[in-house]
């Protein structure tokens, strides 16, 4: 039997899914009084669902399906990953959660959850990694084709994500195949997490937990970004970042590092992060 790299999320008896949930319907009920030509459109998207779950699979279908991946098709894949591994529905509720409390332009669970490009994008690739992970690397491979072409993404099918994910803008965003990005991680536009071009096997950067990418940064190599590590926006970085530490500049270098105990958790509102570093 396959086991999900995903884990417990959080230590709450209510599951996180169910929790946003509720917040979900509240704000569509509230967006359908304040704007009621937006009534039927949430009516599908979010009020008749029924369950996290349903509306996460219609919003991966309605970005995703095409005439090469028939929206039958794809609900199938989506219900078959989610019914194998119901820990990734928890995941999609907890990269929703960090959305809503690192994204300074919208304060809700319902903007990034119906047109986020890069949490959408985001949900598809764990379906993705789900088929690469089970052997079906074919239609891994076709379902990543169509994240690519409708989310300006390039997520190789065999990345693997933590939860609390929070991808900004998403645009030019380019992550290798065997690269790893833990929870809590945080990553803006334009940013590569790519190869030298010079090896082969595990070839591509890991980003540790509570990490940021500032826009524009391009990681190469087999090499970390250090827990709590900041990467300001514009770096190369070709070398290990420790943690704690914000690196800047073409190539990057060192130019602070906090002490353990002056970090707060990461994980908090907007106000905690300056992207500009």
């Amino acid at each position: 039997m396959k086991v999900s790299p995903i884990s417990k999320i959080d230590d709450c008896q209510i599951p996180i899914s169910e929790r946003i949930w509720e917040n979900l319907l509240d704000e569509a009920r509230l967006m359908c009084v304040r704007e009621p030509g937006l009534e039927q459109f949430l009516e599908i998207a979010i009020l008749g669902a029924g369950s996290f779950r349903k509306a996460l699979k219609t919003q991966i279908g309605v970005r995703f399906s095409g005439l090469t991946l028939p929206r039958e098709q794809l609900d199938e894949l989506v219900e078959e990953t989610y019914e194998c591994e119901p820990n990734l529905i928890q995941a999609a509720a907890s990269d929703l959660a960090a959305y809503k409390s690192r994204n300074a332009a919208f304060s809700s669970y319902l903007a990034p959850f119906l047109y986020f490009r890069g949490y959408q994008a985001l949900q598809a690739q764990r379906v993705s990694n789900y088929l690469w992970r089970s052997g079906r690397h074919g239609m891994a491979i076709h379902v990543y084709d169509r994240i690519c072409q409708m989310s300006g993404t390039d997520i190789h099918p065999a990345v693997t994500f933590g939860t609390g994910i929070f991808i900004d803008h998403a645009i030019g965003l380019v992550i290798g195949e065997t690269a790893v990005v833990e929870d809590n991680v945080s990553l803006l536009h334009n940013v590569t997490l790519g190869a030298t071009g010079n090896d082969r096997g595990d070839r591509h950067p890991k980003v540790r937990r509570g990490a940021i990418i500032g826009a524009g940064a391009t990681i190469l190599g087999n090499i970390e970004v250090g827990n709590d590590a900041r990467v300001g926006a514009g770096s190369v970085v070709l070398q290990t970042v420790l943690p704690h530490a914000t690196v800047v500049g073409i190539p990057a270098r060192t130019v602070s590092r906090l002490k353990v105990s002056n970090i707060a958790p990461r994980g908090g509102n907007a106000d905690d992060f300056d992207w500009a570093i």
